[in-house]
C-alpha cells in the first residue's frame, strides 16, 4: 500500500488530508512538526510527503525540510514532496510551480491552500506513477 506522509502543522487539515487519502486507498502518516516529520521518514520512507511551508517556529521550514530532504539525506532524494502552503495567502511573496528549483525548492510540485482535492489527487496520483517508473 502506498505511504504518504503529511508534514503540516494545521490538525485539522492533517486530518482532513489522511481522512480523503485513506479513502483512496492510501496508508496516511501525520506529524505536525519538522522535527517530527524527519523522524517519522527515518523510522518509515514514504512514497510522497505532503509539506507545508509556514510552521510556529519558522515561516519557511518546509523549503529547509525539502532541501535538507534532496540534498543532504541520499535516502529521502528520491522521494516526491508535493508543497502545500498558505503561504501566498500569508505573504506578499508569490510562489508556484514555476518555482521549483533543484537547490532552492527541490520539491516534485506545489500547491495553494485552500485544497482542491481533485487536483491534488491527480497530482499525488501523478508524482507516485512517475516515481515508480
Amino acid at each position: 500500500m502506498t505511504y504518504i506522509l503529511v508534514v503540516d502543522d494545521d490538525v485539522e487539515l492533517s486530518n482532513a488530508l489522511a481522512t480523503v487519502l485513506r479513502e483512496r486507498g492510501y496508508d496516511v502518516g501525520m506529524e505536525h512538526d519538522i522535527e517530527s516529520g524527519l523522524a517519522s521518514m527515518a523510522r518509515r520512507r514514504p512514497d510522497l510527503v505532503i509539506l507545508d511551508v509556514m510552521f510556529p517556529e519558522d515561516m519557511t521550514a518546509g523549503f529547509s525540510l525539502a532541501r535538507k530532504l534532496k540534498h543532504y539525506r541520499e535516502e529521502f532524494k528520491d522521494v516526491p514532496v508535493l508543497m502545500l502552503t498558505a503561504i501566498n495567502r500569508e505573504t506578499p511573496l508569490r510562489f508556484g510551480p514555476s518555482d521549483i528549483d533543484e537547490q532552492w525548492l527541490p520539491v516534485s510540485d506545489f500547491m495553494n491552500k485552500p485544497v482542491d482535492f481533485d487536483e491534488m489527487f491527480e497530482k499525488i496520483e501523478y508524482l507516485i506513477e512517475r516515481n515508480s517508473e
